[in-house]
């Protein structure tokens, strides 16, 4: 147990810099706390105590802001960061060394029985406000934009932004690593604003070619007159 929470803890260290002592990591962050409850709660829930395993949880969301069900299967080294908002739904599955920042939900899309909530591969980072929906699974070393919808599988060393969630970088520079997980959300590529620069290249070429045939043209009616 200790050697585990030893792991959380160093967790914490590697990605935010703004740690400062174990200390103040075991009494200020509340997503270490939302963790650690879950696993308490998720201990009942396998032991089919499912009152006593959601009791846990909600006391969690009423200390932390952070809602996981008892369900959900947690893999090692997850950071949640800041953590307000955060929801993890009963059949979800998170991989190991995921970061998740405040405001995403990992949930369902409707009321079907079974399996129907997404399964988040290792090392995949979260931005702010993500909303991954349904029954499918994020790939290892993904990323997803902040504000971004996923209704659909995302393939292995993906970059996800928009809404719905659509895949611009697939296999592209550096993908992350146990050892080294790419943390730069805000680098992310906008596919909307290359596409706005893409139709205000192509209108300016056409600008320049409607005045040369105006201005050749122009030359002709002077040389008939």
């Amino acid at each position: 147990m200790f050697g585990r929470l030893r792991k959380d803890i160093q967790v914490v260290f590697d990605r935010d810099p703004a740690a400062k002592s174990v200390l103040e990591v075991l009494l200020c962050y509340p997503g270490l706390h939302a963790i650690m409850l879950h696993r308490v709660a998720h201990f009942f829930y396998r032991h089919r105590l499912f009152l006593i395993a959601r009791l846990v949880s909600q006391f969690s969301r009423a200390l932390t802001q952070i809602e996981i069900h008892p369900g959900a299967k947690i893999g090692e080294g997850l950071f949640i960061d800041h953590g307000a908002g955060v929801v993890i739904g009963e059949t979800a599955e998170v991989g190991n060394n995921v970061t998740i920042y405040q405001g995403v939900t990992l949930g369902g899309t409707g009321k079907e029985k079974g399996k129907r909530h997404p399964t988040i591969g290792d090392n995949v980072v979260i931005s702010t406000g993500a909303k991954i929906l349904g029954s499918f699974t994020v790939g290892e070393n993904s990323k997803i934009g902040a504000g971004s919808v996923v209704l659909k599988p995302v393939p292995p060393n993906s970059t996800v932004v928009g809404v719905p969630g659509k895949v611009v970088v697939r296999d592209g520079e550096k993908v992350a690593s146990v050892s080294g997980i790419d943390l730069r959300h805000d680098l992310l590529p906008d596919p909307v604003t290359e596409a706005m620069f893409a139709m205000q290249s192509n209108v300016e070429k056409l600008e320049k070619r409607v005045e040369e045939l105006e201005a050749a043209l122009a030359a002709v009616n002077r040389k008939e007159h």
